[in-house]
């Protein structure tokens, strides 16, 4: 473990803000598909980017946005982009793509991809948040990337298994016509009546944060396909996800978040914790998005930057 005395506060200079968009192609099999970006900052500058993994399956990266703060508190470059089958990186016909189609191996391709684009695969950071941590850690731990400097994993789970048991607890601690309601439609298949999403609505506002997933909403197909109807009942390609037997195989510096709230629980962060040999795990007061929440934001960024600028 990394003692907390190791990640101490260090001096920021802000520097003027570059922003450059664009879609990198991306070859599966004998089809090419695009990956869209936004980089924040000049990666020019010599500094190693942070690459940031947006949750879901299939939540686009607008939500993670307010992270450009780490740019400016550290100057270095923030790269986000949405996965293929999402935002604006949807393709034609993403709903017709078999379920096999949608691996954890594609995404991995997709972020080695990315990395070689902008010839950073020697020295980068990589953030994940929920799904995106997930991603990082089973990246990290399958495929042990020479350039990653650092890792961070924000509300996610070293399995699917572990994520349902604390997704199910906080069902269980819901009002019971609440919990009631939520189970008879996932049961039925009838996910997609009002009542239904009114109390999912109760649960999102309870451990997760009211923010906009209208991307995945629209298309939900990604969503569906590897997770199911929600985060209680995991019918999807995730199912029997797991990296909990490689994680100990990470060697670089790792920094766990998570909230009281959290959908993320601390069943699912705690084997990070105890398993990844160079690790430090730092819980915030509030829900699933830290970097969203009033009373945590500030703090959430400061403790990334100081992570990602210590020697």
């Amino acid at each position: 473990m990394v003692a907390s005395s190791l990640f101490k506060s260090a001096p920021y200079i802000k520097l003027p803000m570059t922003e450059v968009t664009g879609k990198v192609d991306f070859k599966v099999g004998d089809d090419t598909y695009q990956t869209w970006y936004k980089i924040v900052g000049d990666l020019a500058s010599g500094a190693h980017p942070l690459i940031v993994l947006h949750g879901g399956p299939g939540v686009s990266h607008e939500y993670m946005t307010p992270l450009v703060e780490i740019q400016n508190k550290c100057n270095i470059p923030v790269i986000f982009y949405d996965q293929i089958g999402i935002g604006k990186s949807i393709f034609e016909g993403v709903a017709e793509k078999p379920k096999e189609f949608w691996t954890v191996d594609l995404f991995m391709d997709e972020l080695d991809n990315l990395l070689a684009h902008f010839s950073v695969q020697n020295g980068f950071a990589l953030l994940g948040h929920s799904w995106g941590a997930m991603l990082g850690a089973h990246y990290a731990s399958h495929r042990h990337p020479v350039g990653l400097k650092h890792l961070i994993l924000t509300g996610g789970a070293p399995s699917m298994e572990l994520w349902e048991k604390s997704t199910g607890q906080l069902l269980n601690a819901l009002p019971a016509g609440v919990r009631e309601t939520i189970e008879k439609h996932e049961k039925e298949g009838t996910t997609d009546s009002p009542e239904y999403q009114q109390m999912m609505g109760i649960f999102y506002e309870k451990h997760v944060m009211e923010t906009s997933f209208g991307a995945m909403m629209q298309n939900p197909t990604v969503y569906h396909t590897m997770i199911g109807p929600s985060e209680f009942t995991i019918t999807g390609t995730l199912k029997s996800w797991s990296c909990l037997d490689q994680i100990h195989t990470i060697t670089t510096p790792t920094l766990l978040t998570n909230g009281v709230l959290d959908e993320a629980q601390d069943v699912c962060v705690s084997p990070f914790f105890h398993r990844i040999p160079h690790v430090k795990w730092v819980q915030f007061s509030q829900r699933h998005m830290p970097f969203l929440e009033e009373e945590d934001q500030a703090r959430y960024f400061q403790v990334v930057a100081d992570f990602l600028t210590y020697p």
